[in-house]
């Protein structure tokens, strides 16, 4: 887990759970409130105590229960949070964690169906109640889906999937792009201030409908200022930027700027030492900014330059609830991220959408998918043009390389 992972399963971000084996005592859409679980004894339902969670009713026959959620963005889980805040006497002894990668938007019983492979990301763990039960993931594959199976009953407070956004570059393909978006791959990296609310409030999706849902930071008393820095979803131009101060009245920011930097080497591949070796260039320059107000920016045309990182500094300090920067991806940025969505596909989902994409199927694809990962454009690109697999032709090879490189 690093400093940038986000909560993939966040309902803000547009997770769901579609399906429960039970959930007699507690709501399963409680494993997904974004604010930390509660608890007031002695408050009765029909039901018995409420409970700000998801719980099931006592088993009295073998088996156990499960729920199924939809992440809100696909993405590279690297660690799980199963948090039993506030139950006690009431917890599971054990849970399990799976995953799988699936096309579309399939129902419940397509998720449940024989035909779709479940990779084990948390084996039957114990659980201890009252607790954030925290299990680190190894499994590097791009996931949609999570079922979370309690052994063998009992309620869980919130459940998090901790992890990196890894779009699918299809969904990208000629539409307006936010580049700095989380659910388009964007990324904070670094911070200067987290004390209110996290700067990734700022690039998740929607519109804030309360200061909380934006990115604020504690009041100033030195002459310094506040800053993030991000990481775009792939290299691009950066054409305009919206500032967002909706709802911040009296502790918005005096001006904000917006520079970039392309942090890639001479060959266009990611410089090892990142934007520190970069040259940074404004986009923005300092612009003034009014009290719950949507500020739209036209970028001019001579300072986009390609970037792959920008940093926003707001002066002196106080908060925003939205950063979006539109623009467009360069061929190699869109290559890059059409490789490492390719390169992190399960080895049943990559079958299946050079299959249904590209008409490549048999030995051909199972060749291609198993020389994973390629991590450069180049590499992939010299394989499809050499003519090395067997049964690919030179219309086929386009297919792949437009579906994958763009």
């Amino acid at each position: 887990m690093t400093d940038s992972d986000v909560n993939l399963a966040s309902r803000r971000l547009g997770a769901g759970v579609i399906a429960a084996s039970d959930e007699f005592f507690g709501e399963k859409e409680n494993l997904l409130r974004a604010e930390p679980p509660g608890h007031q004894p002695r408050t009765f339902g029909h039901k018995g105590q409420v409970v700000d969670g998801w719980e099931t009713r006592r088993r009295r026959s073998p088996g156990h229960d499960w729920a199924l959620i939809r992440l809100g963005a696909p993405g590279v889980i690297h660690a799980v949070v199963v948090d039993t805040a506030h139950f006690t006497g009431n917890f599971p002894a054990e849970c399990s964690v799976e995953a799988c990668a699936a096309e579309g938007h399939p129902s419940p019983g397509e998720l449940l169906s024989d035909g779709v492979a479940w990779a084990q990301l948390v084996p039957r763990s114990p659980l201890a109640g009252d607790s954030e039960n925290r299990f680190p993931v190894m499994d590097d594959s791009r996931f949609t889906h999570l079922r979370l199976t309690i052994y063998p009953d009992g309620g869980v407070a919130r459940l998090r999937a901790m992890g990196e956004v890894v779009p699918d570059p299809r969904l990208l393909d000629g539409q307006p792009l936010d580049l700095v978006a989380l659910e388009n791959g964007g990324t904070v990296i670094d911070a200067s201030d987290r004390f209110y609310s996290p700067p990734e409030n700022m690039i998740g999706p929607g519109r804030a409908a309360v200061m909380g849902d934006g990115w604020e930071t504690r009041r100033r008393r030195d002459a310094g200022h506040d800053w993030v820095l991000f990481r775009l979803a792939g290299a691009g131009h950066i054409f305009q930027a919206v500032v967002d101060t909706s709802c911040f009245l009296g502790n918005a920011p005096a001006t904000a700027t917006v520079r970039g930097c392309d942090a890639r080497d001479g060959a266009g591949n990611s410089n090892p030492d990142g934007p520190d070796a970069a040259e940074w260039f404004e986009l923005l320059p300092p612009a003034r900014l009014q009290p719950d107000t949507r500020h739209r920016f036209r970028i001019d045309p001579a300072r986009s330059h390609c970037a792959t990182h920008v940093r926003l500094e707001i002066h002196p300090d106080g908060g925003l609830a939205r950063l979006r920067l539109f623009g467009e991806l360069t061929g190699d940025g869109r290559a890059q991220l059409g490789l490492a969505w390719f390169d992190q596909l399960p080895g049943d989902h990559a079958l299946t959408v050079l299959a249904a994409d590209c008409g490549l199927a048999g030995p051909p694809a199972a060749q291609l998918a198993a020389g994973r990962p390629y991590q450069r454009p180049d590499r992939l690109d010299a394989l499809l043009s050499a003519g090395e697999l067997p049964g690919l032709d030179a219309t086929i090879a386009r297919r792949v390389r437009a579906l994958v490189l763009g």
